[in-house]
């Protein structure tokens, strides 16, 4: 069956709609000041380490989440103490996701070799939210709240620290520790939304709709709001989608989820690009008449 009545009274659509819009609107939320402190480097370098952890908790039998998280959080730790200043950011989070490139390498070939979980490899880099464990409702929902948490208390710091950071000095605010707390907040986002999109395409709810905001919005707080509505607008079609994808050619196959969530998240910010230059059209218009 397919339409909408049969989209909602599905038990496995309605867990991926909860868990994806609880992921969706934090990764959006924490991307606004991903894209204002220059990070994204390190965003997409944190949904590919991820997929290290979440091949080492299915190799162990455990929940891929807390595989994502910890390895998430750690790497996290270690670029942020590795990249202080912004000029050697990017060269921490180079050593950093080479390094765990290359042990996540390692633990899919062990996936693929020695066990029978055939389908693993394909869910931690493409994700599987429509398989997802219902049990994992709880945990994430409490991570995503201490993710949500952290963003709200260091709103001030932070966003002084990330547009003006020698100012953010001079006035005493610790940009070191907003900056690792920050980059807590973001690892547990982007290790979350990685169980959505795939560890490949893990930056699409965090980049594209913060990218898109950033340009409609005239307040940073606006664009947080307006970028978690735009992650979970994205997520929610990119479902709805991938369940009609199932009648679709080739039939009884189903497209993948993450295929639509990146097309929807590319055509938010395409539209975003236009929206000002019509603006901005209107108003040449209005002063030549």
């Amino acid at each position: 069956m397919h339409g909408l009545g049969a989209f909602f009274a599905d038990p496995a659509v309605g867990t991926a709609l909860l868990l994806g819009s609880i992921v969706a609107s934090v990764s959006g939320a924490v991307g606004a000041f991903v894209v204002l402190r220059g990070q994204s480097f390190s965003g997409h370098a944190l949904g590919d380490i991820g997929a290290a952890g979440a091949s080492a908790a299915y190799l162990a039998g455990m929940e891929p989440l807390y595989g994502f998280l910890g390895v998430g959080l750690l790497s996290g730790l270690l670029m942020d103490r590795l990249g202080e200043r912004a000029s050697s950011r990017d060269l921490a989070t180079g050593i950093v996701l080479s390094l765990m490139l290359g042990v996540g390498a390692l633990f899919l070939y062990l996936l693929t070799e020695r066990t029978n979980a055939s389908g693993g490899t394909a869910a931690v880099l493409f994700g599987s939210i429509f398989t997802v464990d219902p049990s994992v409702t709880l945990p994430i929902a409490l991570f995503s709240l201490l993710s949500s948490l952290l963003l709200a208390l260091l709103y001030r710091p932070l966003l002084l620290s990330s547009l003006q950071p020698d100012v953010a000095r001079a006035r005493g605010v610790p940009v070191g520790a907003v900056g690792l707390l920050f980059m807590l907040a973001a690892a547990i986002a982007i290790e979350e939304s990685a169980l959505v999109a795939g560890a490949l395409l893990s930056m699409a709810l965090l980049i594209g709709p913060a990218a898109a905001a950033l340009r409609l919005a005239r307040h940073v707080g606006a664009a947080v709001l307006l970028s978690a509505g735009l992650a979970v607008l994205a997520l929610v079609l990119g479902i709805f989608l991938a369940y009609e994808s199932y009648f679709w050619p080739p039939v009884q196959h189903g497209w993948p989820v993450s295929f639509f969530i990146a097309a929807l998240v590319l055509l938010e910010y395409l539209l975003a690009r236009l929206w000002p230059q019509r603006a901005a059209r209107r108003r040449e218009e209005g002063a030549a008449a």
